[in-house]
């Protein structure tokens, strides 16, 4: 196993693989961009802050959509578009292995409020419709409900991401997924690329 280092990303080693959104065939290898056997930059303060700047953001967005329309959103592209722009403003040296971060833990809150508001607003219908029945909510129980499942849903999630990502590759097209790698590859080559996500994030944020 290659010895564990900090590394950045070249300008050609930036680029999706040719199997990456095809099923593999027998004894073929899927060698992603980011290598398990390497250390990158992760976990930083830049990602950490940027991404609960995002999760608070997108967790207002998304609650106020779903429960004015009736319909959330996916948050992880436009995320992914506001991390490529914030990097390439600050020039980080390894926007790829960072924005990842970033947008996994900005794209955390639509899961969470998406369930929320679409279930816990049953308790208030049900009380104002049935009067009788007393029914004492606070603040916390709805906080601790969110939460726990939030890690529910976690826990179920990991059995089967290996299943999915792993065993089945190429085999489900995940749409919103491969948008927001493109972009945050995309955003990793820098130069005109780059530009244009800004470009086009300030255009559909206006």
């Amino acid at each position: 196993m290659e010895e564990e280092k900090d590394i950045n990303l070249t300008q050609e080693e930036i680029k999706m693989p040719d199997n990456a959104y095809t099923e593999l065939k027998e004894g073929e290898e899927y060698k992603p961009i980011l290598m398990g056997t390497k250390k990158y930059p992760e976990i930083n303060a830049w990602t950490v802050i940027w991404g609960i700047i995002m999760a608070i953001i997108f967790s207002a967005a998304t609650a106020y959509a779903g429960l004015r329309f009736g319909q959330v959103f996916e948050a992880a592209i436009p995320i992914a578009i506001i991390a490529v722009g914030a990097s390439t403003l600050a020039k980080r040296k390894s926007p790829l292995s960072e924005n990842v971060i970033i947008q996994s833990i900005g794209a955390s809150s639509g899961v969470i409020v998406a369930g929320a508001i679409f279930t816990l607003p049953a308790i208030y219908i049900i009380q104002e419709t049935n009067p009788d029945i007393q029914m004492n909510v606070n603040f916390f129980q709805i906080f601790l409900a969110s939460l726990f499942g939030g890690f529910l849903g976690i826990l179920f999630l990991i059995p089967f991401r290996k299943y999915f990502v792993s065993d089945m590759h190429g085999k489900y097209p995940f749409p919103e997924a491969t948008a927001t790698t493109e972009i945050l590859v995309s955003g990793a080559k820098g130069g005109n690329q780059a530009k244009l996500l800004v470009i086009s994030g300030l255009i559909g944020g206006l």
